[in-house]
């Protein structure tokens, strides 16, 4: 039985992530200016778009996801998951799949709408892994009847998107099985015996089948294509080391007046940096630490193994993609065009993301 108080949620998740909802809003209202004049002849075309086809909806998708009892997906994981590969299934198929600017075929477009199924993948795959984990239960602890079919059956979107070919999702879908597994409580070798294949298969698509090589090549050595591969990663470099302490002020930056490519997607930390200086990117860094401490607190506080696995498999999601992001525009990893969430403009990202952090408040409320 629930104790008394239990349909309380966490208020201090709840506030943390809407400031880090509405300054990312704010952040790309000023990121988008130039590219949104230059292309669209509006200035504020981005951040419209970002609140009517991600914020609105978002917004109304946490706080639905947020009243219902979460317990509900684990029904309903199967089929959510089914879906999400039929979606990602849909990316190859001519006349619906579309190419973005990299080559990286990700998109669909259905009745004159673009969306991106790697990002309702990720939140079907927690919820169909955490599904499938509670109720293997104990048979987790099996190499081949337990943790091989576990993985399995996660790898397989994982598979998909990187046929796309899309590293940087790619990444982030692998690090999500990883992550549910560990805290599924699967054996520690089986997964450090899978994090070292992992390992293997990175080594082996970049230097003998050459993909991402480039991207690798330039992370390790940006200044020998300054006009090339690596003219992204130095435009991102001058913009961050141009802030300083306070930044140049905000609307004040010069980078995103066509020097710097994608300032309102996967550059948009670079402008942050550029205007807001480093206390500012510091205290959204804390931010992001604040949401992902009382996450994982929910997480390690839930009784249910299924609302445990979904806040950490969300949490993971959160905290991985934001590291590859913010890591490759500062340098120490190579750049993958992955968005910064809750910040970079991609309204189905925004969409699924508030939705998902509704999972999280449910779990905080009804466990």
């Amino acid at each position: 039985m629930r104790q008394e108080g239990s349909s309380k949620a966490d208020y201090s998740l709840i506030i943390f992530f809407f400031i880090l909802v509405l300054f990312g809003l704010m952040v790309l209202s000023s990121a988008g200016v130039a590219v949104g004049i230059h292309d669209f002849n509006d200035q504020y075309f981005f951040v419209k778009r970002q609140i009517f086809l991600g914020f609105l909806p978002g917004l109304f998708l946490f706080f639905l996801f947020a009243k219902i009892d979460y317990q509900i997906w684990k029904k309903y994981a199967t089929p959510i998951f089914i879906l999400g590969l039929v979606l990602l299934f849909l990316v190859f198929v001519p006349g619906i799949g579309s190419t973005n600017n990299t080559g990286t075929r990700s998109w669909i477009n259905l009745f004159g709408y673009s969306f991106q199924p790697a990002e309702a993948m990720k939140l079907a795959l927690v919820v169909y892994m955490a599904a499938f984990l509670t109720k293997m239960g104990p048979k987790l602890l099996e190499l081949k009847e337990g943790f091989l079919v576990a993985l399995g059956a996660g790898m397989i979107p994982v598979i998909l998107i990187a046929l796309q070919p899309d590293i940087g999702t790619t990444s982030i879908l692998f690090v999500i099985v990883l992550a549910i597994l560990y805290f599924a409580q699967a054996k520690f070798s089986h997964i450090l015996m899978l994090f070292i294949v992992a390992i293997a298969g990175f080594v082996f698509l970049v230097v003998v089948m050459g993909y991402g090589s480039k991207r690798f090549t330039t992370f390790l050595h940006p200044e020998l294509d300054p006009q090339g591969q690596g003219y992204q990663i130095n435009q991102a470099f001058l913009a961050v080391g141009s802030g300083g302490l306070f930044g140049l002020g905000f609307g004040h930056s010069r980078q995103k007046f066509q020097y710097l490519p994608e300032v309102h997607g996967d550059s948009i930390f670079a402008i942050m940096s550029e205007e807001l200086g480093f206390l500012v990117v510091v205290g959204f860094l804390l931010l992001l630490f604040m949401i992902l401490k009382r996450g994982f607190f929910i997480a390690s506080h839930t009784q249910d193994l299924f609302g445990k696995l979904l806040v950490s498999g969300i949490m993971s999601w959160l905290f991985v993609q934001s590291f590859l992001n913010i890591g490759a525009i500062v340098g120490i990893l190579p750049l993958t065009g992955v968005p910064l969430p809750f910040v970079s403009h991609g309204g189905s990202a925004l969409l699924i993301g508030m939705a998902s952090m509704g999972i999280v408040v449910s779990v905080s409320k009804h466990s």
